[in-house]
């Protein structure tokens, strides 16, 4: 008997702006995201990511740390001029060794590279989409300014 592997959208389908340097894990990343019915649009570089941000809305960024050139922290920085108030997850293998965390990267959300990553990254997605949906309420700015990026 064939198993479906589709997952019931509890969450509206998103945009996401997937950047990694790593061919294998930008690969791995876009199918579990696309799984869950979101669309995806990758980028293998900082500068790459800006482009695509600039021509195309995206409703949230998933951005790995350690990227040659530019890394995730300096590219969560332009993203916040570029487009304010988008969501960011940044995903590392370098969380607990750097102390990396939401207060000091400018990340919604970070997400240790592990064997648990998949879970956490789909929970942290899930988190977002509906802290965005909440945002995007009567009356309320979609894309408005978050309290912690503009005191820093």
């Amino acid at each position: 008997m064939p198993s479906s592997r589709k997952v019931p959208h509890t969450q509206p389908s998103l945009r996401i702006l997937l950047v990694d340097d790593n061919a294998h894990g930008l690969t791995a990343r876009r199918s579990v995201l696309e799984e869950l019915g979101h669309k995806v649009v990758t980028a293998s570089n900082g500068a790459d990511a800006l482009d695509l941000a600039s021509q195309q809305k995206f409703d949230l960024v998933v951005t790995d740390y350690k990227m040659p050139r530019m890394d995730g922290l300096e590219l969560i920085k332009r993203l916040a001029k570029l487009i304010p108030g988008v969501p960011v997850i940044l995903v590392s293998g370098f969380v607990d060794a750097l102390g990396l965390n939401e207060a000091n990267t400018g990340a919604d959300a970070v997400v240790q590279k592990s064997s648990n990553e998949v879970t956490h990254l789909v929970r942290a997605v899930a988190r977002l989409s509906a802290a965005k949906s909440q945002r995007k309420g009567p009356g309320s700015e979609a894309h408005g300014p978050k309290g912690k990026r503009s005191a820093g």
